[in-house]
């Protein structure tokens, strides 16, 4: 429940920043009763400014003729910018799976610390309490359990311009809102037809990344994480439907690219970082030092904990003697 506790203030927090640094463009109503930007404020003028050019240079000649639909243009724009971010994104991806993976391994040699832990909580020791949680710590810190360092603020911050300024370049890019694609009007808002269309194919890739990730998951961590199967396409329809097709349209390029980011991480990734940290393990096996008095290490070793991995069932019979 922690884990999803935390992982949901992350997205709830990145979508945040998403809509807060999306609304720092500066607007006006034309004549039309279109929200057009006034050309201020540094957010347009560092940020949209440059990406709207870059896509209006798959659109229009340097002559000024068209030659390419705005809608091709977002795709093949959006497509280039997360092409470039993702192996920053995969880095950040490696790290967080890294520390997942390496504390899932070690859930054997903490599981006394937990039971302790749970049982001061249901007695309210506050002491027991206190003593579990920072045996705990050391034992994590120990194993080089660090969840915080595995976040890394810094290439999500990187990635966030890129974002806000293809958004907004998606919003505000002159010829957009008067441009179709494939019969959708690309300045109309996405909550009408034939938007919808937009708004399905967007949800379809969230939900499928989603997806991806749960049943890359072990067994016991995927209770905790169904929520998640619905959090993020939700968002993703509920931000379109305010949003006109042209943003939704960048949502769903990018909702291919997060596609295969997560199978990169899901079938790629983890099985290879199964194996790094299987070995490292059974070179050094997992410290359990200054534990309290009334905790007893369920597993002592690597190779306990592997077969334990590997199987819940096998062994049960192990160490039973005939009568």
């Amino acid at each position: 429940m922690k884990k999803l506790k935390k992982k949901l203030t992350l997205v709830g927090f990145a979508f945040s920043a998403l809509v807060l640094l999306a609304g720092c463009v500066q607007t006006v109503k034309n004549s039309a009763g279109e929200l057009v930007p006034t050309g201020q404020g540094w957010v347009y003028n560092i940020l949209v400014r440059p990406m709207s050019a870059f896509v209006d240079l798959f659109a229009i000649h340097s002559d000024g003729t068209k030659w390419l639909d705005y809608g091709w243009a977002i795709i093949i724009v959006t497509l280039i910018i997360r092409l470039i971010l993702l192996p920053l994104s995969l880095n950040q991806q490696y790290k967080s799976t890294y520390m997942q993976e390496k504390t899932a391994y070690l859930a054997p040699v903490f599981a006394p610390l937990n039971e302790r832990m749970k049982r001061a909580r249901a007695n309210k020791d506050q002491q027991g309490m206190m003593e579990a949680q920072q045996a705990l710590l050391k034992a994590q810190k120990d194993n080089g359990i660090n969840m915080m360092a595995s976040i890394g603020c810094l290439p999500i911050l990187l990635q966030y311009p890129f974002f806000i300024a293809l958004y907004n370049a998606a919003r505000y890019t002159n010829g957009i809102n008067s441009s179709t694609f494939f019969g959708i009007n690309l300045g109309s808002s996405s909550g009408s037809w034939p938007g919808f269309v937009l708004i399905g194919l967007a949800a379809v890739f969230y939900a499928l990344q989603s997806v991806i990730m749960y049943f890359g998951m072990p067994e016991e961590q995927r209770k905790q994480q169904k929520m998640m199967l619905i959090i993020s396409p939700a968002m993703i329809v509920f931000f379109s439907f305010a949003s006109p097709s042209g943003v939704t349209l960048y949502w769903v390029a990018g909702g291919l690219i997060i596609v295969l980011q997560q199978v990169i991480v899901t079938y790629f990734i983890k099985p290879r970082l199964k194996v790094k940290i299987d070995r490292e393990f059974k070179e050094n096996p997992p410290k359990m030092t200054d534990l309290p008095k009334d905790v007893t290490p369920v597993a002592s070793s690597a190779k306990v904990i592997s077969t334990n991995r590997k199987s819940n069932k096998a062994g049960r019979n192990a160490g039973r003697q005939k009568k």
